[in-house]
């Protein structure tokens, strides 16, 4: 049996370790055979791009040898795919080799576009890279008044993360003691402050206590860079000094050359996570076209149930269980505080009053990550 698990990140680093482990007898007798295809020897711990922004994280420690990450019966390559013949089973990659799969993961991840929107690219900042993330830390550092709007693209992964930026920039400007003269002004898509409903009743009073302005039923357009301007679909606009933009994303640029997902998102079952159409082929994290958040959660809660079914199917036939749409989200409240979101399809988040205890706990994850991606929590 071969198994092939395209995508070096979250997902399916997990799901390749937890599948090494389940079936590990039948790896050393040859009966399984598990292989990764990776565009990056390097695995990334995304979440901490937020705290290199503020100069809490340098990029460096956001990085391990993805090697380093892996059972040693996983056979690993630095060789992303190209192209997917699924009718006949087998991956070719970009340095030409083929792979054929008996059963194949999907885990690429997904992008950023800026340049979908005019102007974006030029006129604004973001933390949702290593060095978008590095020049904002400096354009931060550099500021000492004037009006920093924030913007979200439509979809994009982290959702919690425009709202965890937002008290973490009060915080910053708070403690370096201009906060009272920089003007915060944060613009949503859609009729509320977050597309989590109970995350936005949640996060408005606290908005308002520390002073924010928000515009919701704001689409970017087009951003004016000469003149610092963001304007909308709905015809209004703000005027910056500073523009973070939360980028529109995409599933990753293979998907779209390969016909597999409108927006290089792929159509997956929301509880058996195959492909539809394919019941050979599994997609999680960002990749899936899934009504969840796109966060490294998902992916993780994703990543045990495939692992689980792949190993069951191998040995007795038949999958053991579905996903529920779980996902749990940390929220950095700032002043040390965080809460939490946790919800799945059926119910919605329950979220707590911000504790200390919790933002330790956040603060703890951002090293175990390294732990629960092999697998072991």
């Amino acid at each position: 049996m071969r198994i092939l698990v395209v995508g070096g990140g979250t997902g399916g680093t997990i799901v390749a370790n937890n599948l090494a482990r389940r079936l590990s007898a039948d790896i050393r007798a040859r009966r399984v055979r598990i292989t990764m295809l990776s565009a990056s020897d390097k695995h990334m711990y995304q979440p901490g791009l937020l705290y290199v922004a503020f100069g809490q994280m340098t990029p460096d420690e956001l990085y391990r040898d993805q090697a380093s990450l892996l059972e040693e019966s996983i056979d690993f390559h630095v060789d992303p795919a190209k192209t997917f013949d699924l009718a006949n089973k087998r991956v070719t990659t970009k340095s030409g080799k083929t792979h054929e799969y008996d059963i194949l993961v999907i885990a690429t991840g997904s992008r950023v576009v800026p340049e979908t929107i005019p102007g974006l690219v030029e006129g604004s900042d973001t933390f949702y890279t290593e060095a978008g993330a590095v020049k904002l830390f400096k354009r931060l550092r550099e500021m000492q008044e004037g009006t920093v709007a924030i913007v979200v693209g439509v979809p994009h992964k982290c959702p919690i993360a425009p709202v965890e930026f937002v008290f973490s920039l009060h915080d910053y400007f708070k403690t370096r003691g201009i906060r009272d003269k920089i003007r915060i002004k944060y613009h949503y898509p859609i009729g509320r402050i977050h597309t989590i409903k109970e995350v936005a009743t949640w996060a408005k009073p606290e908005f308002e206590r520390m002073g924010i302005e928000y515009e919701t039923l704001f689409n970017v357009s087009e951003v004016d860079v000469p003149n610092r301007v963001v304007k909308s679909e709905e015809g209004t606009e703000t005027k910056y000094d500073l523009l973070v933009a939360i980028p529109p994303h995409r599933g990753m640029e293979v998907m779209e050359q390969n016909n597999l997902g409108e927006g290089g998102w792929i159509p997956t079952d929301r509880f058996k996570l195959t492909m539809d159409g394919h019941d050979d082929v599994y997609v999680l994290g960002d990749a899936t076209n899934l009504p969840v958040s796109k966060t490294g959660s998902a992916a993780h809660f994703e990543a045990e149930v495939v692992a689980a079914n792949i190993a069951s199917i191998i040995k007795i036939g038949v999958p053991v269980t579905e996903y529920d749409g779980k996902v749990y989200c940390f929220v950095e409240a700032g002043h040390d505080r965080a809460t939490y979101a946790m919800f799945n399809y059926q119910n919605p988040p329950d979220l707590k009053p911000p504790s200390k205890p919790m933002h330790w706990f956040k603060m703890a994850y951002n090293q175990m990550y390294w732990t629960s991606i092999r697998g072991l929590l």
